[in-house]
């Protein structure tokens, strides 16, 4: 399993990080894993099963979700 930090995730979700962080902190991201005092990591697994949640047909669809 690969795991990426916070900078590297948010780049490959295509997010900012800032965004990621908020993420994490209201419960809405992808999980995410914490390795010792504070280094906050993420599996490729897991932000893949995360966007695949965000799929639509229209647009109806997004503001309903």
């Amino acid at each position: 399993m690969a795991y990426m930090r916070t900078p590297e995730a948010a780049k490959y979700l295509g997010l900012g990080k800032s965004t990621l962080e908020r993420k994490r902190f209201d419960g809405t991201g992808p999980l995410w894993r914490k390795l010792g005092g504070k280094i906050v990591v993420y599996a490729t697994e897991d932000l893949d099963a995360w966007a695949s949640k965000a799929i639509f047909a229209s647009t109806s669809e997004v503001q309903a979700a």
